[in-house]
């Protein structure tokens, strides 16, 4: 009986790209993998004739000899068995199964402990000083009574004789030899008679370890700290994972920032912008003194250079903006009104004239206007 084309049991097309050729395996693969059609061989066989499809289509060399010259230009890779490496990628789908088929898969040992996340909240202040905290972590750490491996004191783990020490069980199952993680050792490949009375045969125990946390000055909201060998210990004395600190800012009352970057507003009597004046400007150091230009317009945005935040590598500051904007009083004296109406008599008569809204400038948030200002 001749064997059908590789792109018909595929059900793509002969230009199909490899994205294609892959989803269309991935379907096939799991419709009728043998796991879930136990007993059934027309499962079996539709199984391994994609799987033979696929590891032509998807190696190029392989393809280009196959629509060439047929099934004969590749029927010394095609009849042989499968190349394990032709279906890496597929372990999210199918998690694990090749990997178990050809060998591969779990083994007893000593495994990495598994990462933690810690989420810190921190103050505007400290995020721009840097600040070292202390904080309670919670996790699994290897036994002290037993020292990892569950047994208890004066025994000590034997070798699974089911398994004989592999974690894992090797069935025949149609053309395939499956691997699975033996039941009785749960892959470990060991036993425990005894466990420990501390840790109940786990090796590990639930601990609270107060950790001493060093925040970088500059860092920024939602950036994280990754402080290795912190996290959860490894089983059978494995090496421990790592602890990864998220970091919560919380808003500042003023200030603004993007990037090492900050932004204000500086409210500033109107006297002031149209005669020019010094002026305390707000930073993170300090009042910072500053000459208001005679005629300034209320939201006209100025920069002192370097009083931003810190660039959490420690390379330079950004920018401080800030923006005036004209205070009009609610309540005048009399002094005040008669000195104003003065003034509103020596002052060119207003003539308005209507200005046309521009949408997109209106859209723009303050350091999208900066840099269209300063570049």
């Amino acid at each position: 009986m001749s064997k059908r084309d590789y792109y018909e049991i595929l059900g793509v097309p002969k230009d199909a790209g490899d994205q294609q050729i892959k989803s269309a395996y991935r379907k096939l693969a799991l419709q009728h993998h043998p796991d879930r059609n136990q007993g059934n061989k027309e499962a079996e066989e539709r199984f391994k004739e994609a799987a033979e499809a696929y590891a032509i289509l998807s190696d190029g060399d392989k393809r280009a000899r196959y629509d060439r010259f047929g099934h004969a230009g590749v029927s010394s890779q095609a009849g042989g068995g499968f190349d394990p490496s032709t279906f890496t990628g597929f372990e999210d789908v199918f998690g694990g199964i090749f990997g178990d088929f050809f060998g591969g898969g779990r083994r007893g040992g000593p495994e990495r402990g598994s990462d933690l996340r810690y989420d810190l909240e921190i103050t505007f202040e400290e995020s721009a000083k840097g600040v070292e905290t202390t904080v309670d972590i919670p996790r699994l750490e290897t036994c002290e009574t037993c020292h990892g491996t569950g047994a208890a004191p004066g025994t000590s783990p034997t070798t699974c004789t089911q398994c004989q020490g592999r974690g894992q069980q090797r069935f025949q199952q149609g053309f395939f030899t499956v691997a699975r993680t033996c039941s009785r050792c749960q892959g470990t490949g060991r036993t425990v008679a005894k466990p420990c009375a501390t840790c109940k045969g786990q090796g590990r125990t639930t601990k609270e370890r107060k950790l001493t946390v060093k925040i970088p000055a500059g860092i920024a909201d939602g950036q994280r700290l990754r402080i290795s060998g912190e996290g959860e210990g490894g089983a059978q004395n494995g090496p421990s994972g790592d602890l990864y600190v998220f970091i919560e800012v919380t808003p500042h009352a003023f200030f603004r920032r993007e990037g090492n970057n900050l932004a204000c507003e500086i409210p500033l009597n109107f006297t002031t912008l149209a005669l020019g004046g010094s002026i305390d400007v707000p930073t993170l150091d300090g009042a910072e003194s500053f000459k208001v230009p005679e005629g300034t317009q209320s939201g006209s945005v100025f920069r002192l250079r370097g009083k931003g935040m810190p660039d959490v590598s420690g390379r330079g500051r950004g920018d401080l903006f800030f923006t005036v904007q004209a205070v009009t009083p609610k309540k005048l004296n009399k002094e005040q009104r008669a000195a104003l109406e003065q003034l509103g008599r020596t002052l060119p008569k207003e003539k308005f004239e209507p200005v046309a809204r521009n949408p997109e400038e209106e859209e723009k948030n303050l350091f999208e206007k900066v840099k269209d200002i300063f570049g």
